[in-house]
C-alpha cells in the first residue's frame, strides 16, 4: 500500500468500453481484459470502486432527443447501467475477485441497495464496488454519478477512461497538431471550455477539490501505471 500514490480510486468507465469492435452489447472478450486490469490493481493494495455508463445499450439523453419522455429515456438508461454492472460482476468473480452491486434505484432482486457506509465497508474488506443506476435521479448522467460516489466514499482521485489518451485543446481526430495536457486546473478547464465531463459532474469534482485524471484504459496497464504515481494522461486538480 505504501507504493501506492493513491490508496482509494474510482474508476469510471464508459458503457461503449465494453463493446471492443462490436456495434452493441458487451464484448466477452473486452470485459473480461478490463475486469483483469482492475484486479491487478486492486491485488497492488488500492480499494477500487467502479461507475460505468450505458451507452452501449441505451442512453437516456439520445431516447429524448428521439421523441421518448426524457425521465423515461433516463430510467432506461439506468437500467443498463445495472446490465453493465452485473456483467462486469461476473467477470471480475470469474477471476477470483469479490465484487458488489449497489444500485441507486431498489432492485433488489439482483444486486443492494446503495448505502454509503456499506460502500465504504465493502472497499475496506477487500471488495470491489460497482455503483450501478447513476444518482437514482433523471437527467444526472453517470459522469455525475461517479462524481458524486467518489466523493461520498472518500476517494483519493476519479478516473475517467475515454478513447483518447488525455484532454486536448481541439478533437484530435480532427486536428492532428491538436496539443495534450498534461495538467489543468479547474479553472482552466472552464476558460478554455474543455469538454472534460458533464457541467454537473465538473462542479462536484471541483467544489470538493476532488482530482480527476482522463487517461486512455485501451492501452492495457494504464490503471496499475497511474496508481504508482506515473502522469498517464490529462490530471485536472486545484484553482488557478
Amino acid at each position: 500500500m505504501s507504493q501506492l500514490a493513491y490508496r482509494r480510486i474510482l474508476l469510471k468507465l464508459s458503457g461503449e468500453a465494453l463493446m471492443g469492435d462490436a456495434d452493441y452489447g458487451i464484448d466477452p472478450a473486452m470485459i473480461g481484459r478490463l475486469a483483469a486490469e482492475v484486479i491487478e490493481a486492486q491485488q497492488a493494495g488500492a480499494e477500487i470502486a467502479l461507475v460505468i455508463g450505458g451507452g452501449n445499450i441505451f442512453r437516456g439523453a439520445g431516447l429524448a432527443a428521439s421523441g421518448m419522455d426524457r425521465v423515461t429515456g433516463d430510467h432506461m438508461g439506468m437500467l443498463a447501467t445495472v446490465i453493465n454492472a452485473l456483467a462486469m460482476q461476473d467477470a471480475l468473480e470469474k477471476r477470483g475477485a469479490r465484487a458488489r452491486v449497489m444500485s441507486a434505484i431498489k432492485i433488489n432482486d439482483v444486486c443492494e441497495d446503495y448505502i454509503r457506509r456499506r460502500a465504504i465497508r465493502h472497499l475496506e474488506k477487500g471488495r470491489i464496488a460497482i455503483f450501478a443506476a447513476g444518482t437514482g435521479n433523471p437527467f444526472f448522467t453517470t459522469d455525475s454519478g461517479a462524481a458524486l460516489r467518489a466523493i461520498e466514499i472518500g476517494a483519493d482521485l476519479l478516473l475517467k477512461a475515454t478513447k483518447v489518451d488525455g484532454v486536448y485543446d481541439a478533437d484530435p481526430k480532427k486536428f492532428p497538431n491538436a496539443r495534450r495536457f498534461d495538467k489543468l486546473s479547474y479553472d482552466e478547464v472552464l476558460a478554455r471550455d474543455l469538454q472534460v465531463m458533464d457541467t454537473a459532474a465538473f462542479a462536484l469534482c471541483r467544489d470538493s477539490d476532488l482530482p480527476l485524471r482522463i487517461f486512455d484504459m485501451g492501452q492495457s496497464g494504464q490503471l496499475l501505471r497511474i496508481l504508482h504515481g506515473e502522469h498517464i494522461g490529462t490530471l485536472v486538480q486545484g484553482r488557478s
